[in-house]
């Protein structure tokens, strides 16, 4: 898939003065029904993560707290996308390699999954993606 089937989306932002809501509906809001959520938190200052591809996954990461950024890479293309905003989000389709870095102080980062976690999901070595989307075939 192109980079370009990735992009922020601004979710619904309920303005009160006792505090703000953000909600995220799936198959609504976002492309996919959801199927796991996790989140990152306590990351050390200059730490990346991610550094892989899903297969098959659909992903929404959303800075909860703090901000971070995501750096994708298509195999022919990169594009770094900041996330500071809780009420804005990053879809990450299939075959997308993804990696997090830039954490500020409390950054939390939220994962919205469409399926559950599964190892043979996962491509960890960049050389094996970049065969895979280039029909190269990998591993």
């Amino acid at each position: 898939m192109p980079l370009n089937d990735c992009r922020l989306i601004e979710l619904p932002k309920i303005t009160d003065p006792r505090g703000n809501l953000t909600f995220i509906e799936g198959g609504n809001h976002i492309p996919f029904d959801i199927k796991r959520v996790y989140y990152l938190y306590d990351v050390p200052g200059g730490s990346d993560r991610g550094a892989h591809a899903h297969k098959n996954l659909h992903q929404f990461v959303v800075a909860m707290s703090g901000s971070f950024d995501i750096v994708l890479d298509d195999g022919e293309r990169q594009r770094r996308f900041q996330l500071n905003r809780s009420y804005y989000g990053l879809y990450i389709c299939p075959m997308m390699w993804r990696k997090l870095d830039n954490f500020s102080s409390g950054g939390v980062c939220m994962v919205l999954a469409s399926a559950p976690y599964s190892e043979d999901d996962y491509i960890r070595d960049h050389d094996e993606f970049i065969a895979r989307v280039r029909g190269n075939g990998g591993q």
